[in-house]
């Protein structure tokens, strides 16, 4: 194995908007890992990401990138209905893969993509980059060191943009059947983050909503109707025995961004964001113990894996994740959440969605 694992990315056009502000740049700062190969759609944007990122190949069909022997993992960042065929192509030309959240359109997608990789034996990672945050694996360090005691209940929000009036080219998430909605992206990875700091629920009432059951498209001057929830709330017990509520919602204007609040006989832990639990920005925890002022807790460095001088924001957690996927294929031994992770959000997330439409609660499996 070369000293950093060789990755063909498929989805690599310069212009997508996520993968720009994240995975690009993660991807050149990154000491395990080389950007090789580059996959879109079409030539001429495969040979424009090529030069763009000076990678060495460049491919308009995922099949051809995932059979080269010149590569030895794959990222799928592509829109969540597009996940699925390259991901599996990549599992079947037995490379590791590396695909962003939600794993699939569905439950049942996911589950057939970790059956494939579990039989092919390769090392698999979703993009639930909270679970890389330096500040909530603190966290997650201080619950289980028993700096709040015995936890009693938790409320985690998170408010996030979501514009009225939009291009034609940006509404397609409002189909609910295409998998990328509010109940999956925004809410899939704030509610991970609750279950990987604090585990996982025993039982659940939900409500799951759209609020805004139409969007206006600009360039088309018409009014498209939306069937993709907007906003979910979560209330429920976890396995611990804690209380716990959660709200996601798409918001029109000022969104206040990330706030998880933890609290237990012997204190308190609160983690706040602008935007979300896995964004690269680093999250303030603040935290007390027998008292009622909170202060500023100093996130160790043993929790940052990439270098100092990695760049900060969106790219920083997607780098946190290279880094550990780096480690993974040269070791066998993976600390990132993987398919099976994967399936069992989505079974969860299909609960939310249950207790909802029954109008009751729920156990969780």
């Amino acid at each position: 194995m070369p000293d950093k694992i060789r990755l063909g990315f498929v989805g690599a056009n310069v212009n997508s908007n996520w993968s720009s502000q994240s995975h690009y740049p993660a991807l050149l700062a990154s000491p395990d890992v080389e950007f090789t190969a580059v996959c879109t759609s079409r030539p001429e944007s495969a040979e424009e990401a090529r030069q763009a990122f000076g990678a060495k190949l460049a491919f308009h069909d995922f099949r051809e990138m995932v059979a080269s022997p010149d590569i030895d993992a794959v990222a799928v960042v592509v829109r969540v209905p597009l996940h699925y065929e390259p991901t599996k192509a990549a599992i079947e030309a037995g490379k590791h893969v590396y695909t962003e959240w939600p794993l699939g359109r569905n439950t049942a997608e996911a589950e057939e993509l970790a059956a494939l990789a579990k039989a092919k034996g390769v090392q698999t990672v979703v993009g639930l980059q909270s679970r890389v945050s330096p500040a909530l694996l603190y966290i997650k360090e201080l619950i289980e060191g028993g700096y709040v005691g015995e936890v009693l209940s938790c409320h985690v929000t998170t408010m996030r943009d979501g514009a009225l009036e939009r291009p034609s080219s940006r509404t397609w998430q409002r189909d609910i059947n295409l998998g990328a909605n509010t109940l999956t992206i925004a809410n899939g990875h704030v509610i991970d983050a609750l279950r990987f700091v604090l585990g996982n629920f025993s039982r659940v009432a939900c409500m799951v909503t759209t609020q805004v059951p139409k969007l206006y498209e600009t360039d088309t001057k018409q009014f498209v109707d939306v069937t993709a929830p907007d906003n979910v709330r979560v209330s429920g017990q976890l396995e611990r025995g804690a209380a716990a509520s959660v709200h996601v919602g798409a918001v029109p204007w000022a969104g206040s961004g990330f706030r998880m609040e933890i609290y237990g006989r012997e204190g308190t832990l609160v983690t706040t964001g602008s935007v979300s639990s896995q964004r690269g920005e680093m999250l303030r925890v603040q935290g007390v113990q027998g008292g009622h002022d909170l202060q500023d807790l100093a996130i160790p460095e043993r929790f940052v894996y990439v270098p100092d001088d990695f760049p900060r924001g969106d790219p920083f957690n997607v780098g946190q994740m290279y880094a550990l996927f780096a480690e993974a294929v040269r070791t066998g031994k993976n600390r990132l959440p993987t398919f099976d992770t994967a399936v069992e959000l989505h079974r969860f997330l299909d609960t939310i969605k249950e207790a909802s439409d029954a109008g009751r609660e729920l156990p969780v499996a």
